[in-house]
């Protein structure tokens, strides 16, 4: 009997993802990009990873600054997308997260809230280890993801509206401990439904997570700009580990 799908394996595959999210800034990514690279002080030519990468807007960022950038996503259709933009010290491929990687890096980068995914927590701790076993000595791990308490006061139930030709309805809800987005989507008198779900995790549990790891978390952010994480206010809620 074939397993089925995770929710991730499903939706991001699907154009209908990428239609949801064109709205992704690319200057304030590239401003991100900019900003914590210099905080780590990484010099020209470091070895960066950035997983999962989606369609490789932030490798591409990456890459330009200077470094040698492997994008990796388990998204088979993003990646085949992003190798377009493959040349000398910018590479892609298809790589879960919850597998060990067989590199080497002096930075590994998960970004726009890529944490959380899965059902079990001791996943999330499987995966920090991933990330600690592949980094070069005094590398960094940045993990971008949102600000917990910011999301549950501005959660909106539901919305709908067209993009590109495509309706969506979303709903939003917090139960069993994940922030859970239903989409349905009217595309061709055709109705889809995908959901998104993310652990409802806190700075306290992510600490939890890292120190299981046998990583430290050094540094707290609030948002892309690297001001200080306020746990009402902050739009993100960004880690620098070691």
């Amino acid at each position: 009997m074939q397993k089925e799908k995770e929710w991730f394996e499903n939706w991001f595959d699907t154009s209908f993802y990428h239609i949801l999210y064109d709205y992704r800034n690319d200057d304030e990514a590239r401003l991100f990009m900019s900003n914590v690279v210099g905080f780590l002080k990484l010099s020209k030519g470091s070895k960066v990873l950035d997983l999962p990468c989606g369609k490789g807007r932030h490798s591409l960022f990456l890459n330009e600054l200077g470094f040698e950038t492997t994008g990796a996503d388990l998204s088979a259709n993003s990646i085949a997308y992003a190798k377009q933009f493959e040349k000398q010290g910018l590479s892609f491929e298809i790589h879960d997260m919850r597998n060990p990687l067989h590199a080497k890096y002096d930075a590994i980068f998960n970004l726009f809230t890529s944490f959380g995914y899965f059902n079990q927590e001791t996943t999330n701790i499987k995966v920090l280890k991933n990330f600690k076993n592949a980094l070069q000595p005094g590398g960094h791990i940045v993990v971008d993801f949102l600000n917990l308490e910011k999301v549950i006061q501005e959660l909106v139930p539901k919305q709908h509206f067209s993009k590109k030709g495509v309706d969506f309805t979303i709903r939003k809800h917090v139960s069993d401990d994940f922030i859970i987005k239903e989409i349905d989507v009217d595309f061709e008198q055709k109705t889809h439904h995908f959901i998104e779900k993310v652990q409802a995790l806190n700075l306290e549990k992510l600490n939890f997570f890292a120190a299981s790891a046998g990583l430290e978390i050094q540094h707290v952010f609030g948002d892309y700009k690297l001001n200080p994480y306020d746990i009402e206010n902050s739009d993100r809620l960004i880690l620098v580990m070691q």
